[in-house]
């Protein structure tokens, strides 16, 4: 829609395909309904928040930063706020603004709207000619393929951009997950399934014992493994699955040091001496995670609180304050944020976003091997990417083509 827009606004006569029944369905869905539009920074900042190919993307944010998104999307009527972590989120909190205000303003700028799913770009003399679609043939002065990636393919994601960019002699870096909930064959993720975690803090560590990751939030264990917020931008950093080991570390008291940490059960001791031991877990850990503690510090539930160790107590203490779960790998595509991994960005000219393979063939978002951190960098990388492939595109089909 922004590609469709941005070569619009330049004069081109613009055909959008688009195969759902309704534009912006994968978009509706993003920040939990709210849509997480972007983040309010500059290119220094976005730059950072790019793991993968960053500079690749460095000419577009230059010319279309977060701040830009702000102005684009607030001179479409819909107002933006700035939350914690510089997000960027319409003020009603409604998702459908945005997409609404994208709608309004293609059907504003007469961009057709044609229901079909596209199944190849035809081409002559390396340059494209038309593209087929299941219903109709479209003649095309100039391609944009901007189909997203392989996560949430009930929203149309379903990898045929991929096909298609193959097909045409372009390399596609193998797509995997990225913002991805995490699996582990620790038996304590199934036993607390559904407990939620709040204020901790998260570290992930290599098979070397280096930290790759270390965030403070919320996260969540699943049948599977792990998931939450922390967990899925855990995510984005892990990437050698193939050569690699990771155990996430868990601090459920942070805001407690070690001494502190102790004084507090010797104070809980203290005052109920005659408790069971699990009692005193009970007040340190949720309950579905109490029976969790008890086993891995090897104190049996029954143990009177009187009767706890000093050796007892710091191996308590080193539960509560590393509390480690290896993980095995990421969850399958389809359940991720967004994908990692597409179009090889050395065969994308990064100023126009054209191909250097095909004339007049345009690639924008998720198809292309880049991606983010959360926090809307996502979506900005799909705004950037989409405002200048469709100026560049209208810029090669000339004024008034299609």
């Amino acid at each position: 829609m922004m590609a469709a827009i941005s070569a619009a606004r330049e004069h081109a006569a613009v055909t959008l395909l688009e195969p759902n029944e309704r534009l912006g369905k994968k978009l509706n869905i993003t920040g939990k309904g709210r849509c997480n539009v972007t983040n309010n920074s500059g290119l220094e900042e976005l730059m950072r928040n790019i793991p993968r190919n960053g500079k690749f993307l460095y000419s577009v944010f230059s010319r279309f930063d977060g701040r830009d998104t702000i102005a684009f999307f607030e001179g479409l009527g819909v107002p933006l706020k700035t939350e914690r972590g510089n997000r960027v989120f319409p003020v009603s909190d409604r998702a459908f603004d945005i997409s609404g205000a994208l709608e309004r303003e293609l059907r504003r700028l007469k961009v057709r709207w044609a229901r079909d799913r596209a199944l190849s770009i035809e081409t002559e003399d390396d340059r494209v000619t038309s593209v087929q679609g299941e219903k109709s043939v479209y003649p095309a002065d100039a391609v944009i393929l901007a189909t997203g990636g392989l996560s949430y393919p009930g929203t149309g994601s379903t990898g045929d951009g991929y096909r298609i960019a193959k097909e045409l002699g372009h390399t596609i870096v193998e797509p995997r997950g990225s913002l991805v909930p995490l699996s582990s064959d620790d038996p304590c993720c199934r036993k607390m399934q559904g407990l939620a975690l709040k204020n901790v803090e998260l570290t992930v560590l290599n098979g070397k014992g280096k930290t790759v990751f270390r965030e403070f939030g919320e996260m969540l264990f699943t049948h599977f493994g792990v998931s939450g917020p922390m967990v899925l931008s855990a995510s984005a950093h892990l990437r050698n699955w193939e050569r690699e080991k990771y155990r996430l570390v868990i601090d459920l008291k942070p805001s407690l040091d070690e001494q502190k940490l102790e004084m507090r059960i010797l104070r809980d001791i203290a005052e109920t001496p005659n408790r069971d031991f699990e009692k005193i877990v009970a007040g340190l850990v949720p309950h579905s995670m109490v029976d969790v503690i008890c086993h891995r510090t090897g104190i049996p539930e029954d143990w009177k609180a009187n009767s706890v160790t000093r050796e007892q107590r710091h191996r308590l203490i080193a539960a509560l304050k590393r509390f480690e779960v290896d993980v095995t790998g990421p969850r399958p595509v389809a359940e991720a944020i967004v994908t990692t991994g597409g179009v090889k960005v050395s065969e994308v000219q990064p100023g126009t976003m054209e191909s250097k393979l095909v004339s007049g063939l345009f690639f924008a978002g998720e198809i292309l091997d880049v991606d983010a951190y959360t926090g809307g960098f996502n979506l900005q990388i799909a705004w950037a990417t989409g405002q200048q492939a469709g100026r560049s595109a209208a810029e090669t089909a000339g004024s008034e083509a299609t």
